[in-house]
């Protein structure tokens, strides 16, 4: 968890008192990620700077890129553009585009079907609603692997029996912005962590030039 909140009270450890207690200086988390996925997570050292960062994300002015690995064979390349229901009941318009960059038929039996196929796609939400990312997917029936509740309940048990796998294979690849007082550019790349390096390896992928 990024800081404590009331959907998670299981939550023992969170990035915001680890990253404090490391440098020794109040952090402010400009975003936020999922549980479960890895990479990039950007804070500030000042409320002056975080209320500008805090406008960046708002405008757009960030990019950021994701890595997902999703169930089946997705399209070259595509745009998914579906409103999300806020936990108040209202909607928000939400976009997200994504380029599949490998796929993957391997012989692990699922349902009636004698094999799975799989796809790694790196993804570009437009806006920032909440599980956007895994909600979308899970939209055009492509959900992301290790994701509950929105992904594949058969899907996520055969990783989790047959390779022990309990990670959500969705990474936050890179953040590119302007500094909000320099306005010089700035990007963050996270390599993908073990997990996800594991299943990649997994599904045969050549992923060198992808993750360096």
């Amino acid at each position: 968890m990024v800081h404590r909140s009331n959907i998670a009270t299981d939550a023992q450890v969170f990035a915001l008192q680890l990253l404090r207690n490391q440098i020794g200086h109040r952090v402010y988390p400009a975003h936020r990620l999922d549980r479960k996925t890895g990479g990039v997570l950007l804070f500030s050292l000042n409320k002056n700077t975080d209320s500008k960062t805090q406008q960046m994300f708002a405008t757009g002015s960030v990019s950021k890129a994701y890595l997902a690995v999703v169930r089946g064979f997705t399209n070259e390349d595509g745009v998914i553009e579906y409103p999300l229901k806020r936990e108040n009941g209202t909607t928000q318009d939400a976009v997200t585009n994504y380029k599949t960059l490998m796929t993957a038929e391997i012989n692990l039996p699922s349902g009636k079907h004698t094999t799975s196929r799989y796809s790694l796609v790196r993804v570009n939400p437009v806006t920032g609603r909440m599980h956007q990312i895994r909600r979308h997917f899970a939209h055009i029936f492509h959900p992301v692997i290790g994701d509950r509740p929105h992904g594949c309940n058969k899907q996520n048990r055969i990783f989790k029996e047959k390779h022990n796998m309990t990670t959500m294979m969705l990474h936050a690849h890179t953040i590119k912005f302007h500094h909000p007082i320099t306005r010089s550019e700035i990007c963050i790349e996270a390599k993908p962590g073990t997990e996800f390096r594991r299943v990649c390896k997994i599904m045969n992928w050549e992923t060198t030039k992808i993750f360096t």
